[in-house]
């Protein structure tokens, strides 16, 4: 997830999520410095799709039908094993990646009106981000203290739906994986 071109979210948006409680204690110093989606409430996690529909579109038939699309795909092991950049941005590598592509390809499919960050890259890479708008310099440190720690394994059984209430993001409801379980919030 990124913030948009003013530093900030819009009220009544939404994303899906794979949160990764492991990276935690890793990454949320670092994510709490440098990343703007730690400060607004999100934990560390790797995006699905963002934006996702606008909170008020969001209603039963779009909740069962992601309960129904996400509980097609089965859960998985994940594991954070190497650092990568994007231009000014430090992020963890999953590993699949591609339960993360096939998660946002079947998203997307559905809802084509919804292409991951707006359309704004040709290829979605799955990440866990760390820090972003910082000098190689930076990142160079935070990248030491960060492999020095990997890797991180997590049991990935749900996505969660969270959505921008204006001051912060807050979990919607999750879904579960097979395997995984769904949960209403």
């Amino acid at each position: 997830m990124a913030a948009g071109s003013a530093g900030g979210y819009r009220d009544g948006e939404t994303a899906l999520i794979v949160t990764v409680p492991a990276a935690e204690p890793i990454v949320g110093g670092w994510r709490s410095q440098f990343d703007a989606a730690a400060a607004a409430g999100v934990p560390a996690h790797i995006t699905v799709l963002y934006p996702f529909l606008d909170h008020d579109r969001v209603d039963a038939g779009v909740l069962a039908d992601l309960d129904a699309l996400v509980g097609q795909h089965q859960a998985f092991d994940l594991r954070l094993t190497q650092c990568r950049r994007f231009p000014g941005a430090l992020y963890l590598a999953p590993e699949p990646e591609t339960r993360f592509r096939a998660l946002t390809a079947a998203i997307v499919g559905r809802w084509p009106e919804a292409p991951p960050y707006g359309g704004q890259f040709a290829d979605v890479v799955p990440h866990l981000t760390v820090a972003h708008g910082q000098d190689p310099e930076v990142l160079d440190m935070i990248e030491s203290e960060v492999c020095d720690r990997l890797p991180v394994t997590e049991r990935i059984e749900s996505v969660q739906l969270i959505a921008y209430t204006g001051a912060r993001w807050d979990e919607v409801r999750s879904f579960g994986l097979a395997d995984g379980e769904s949960q209403r919030r």
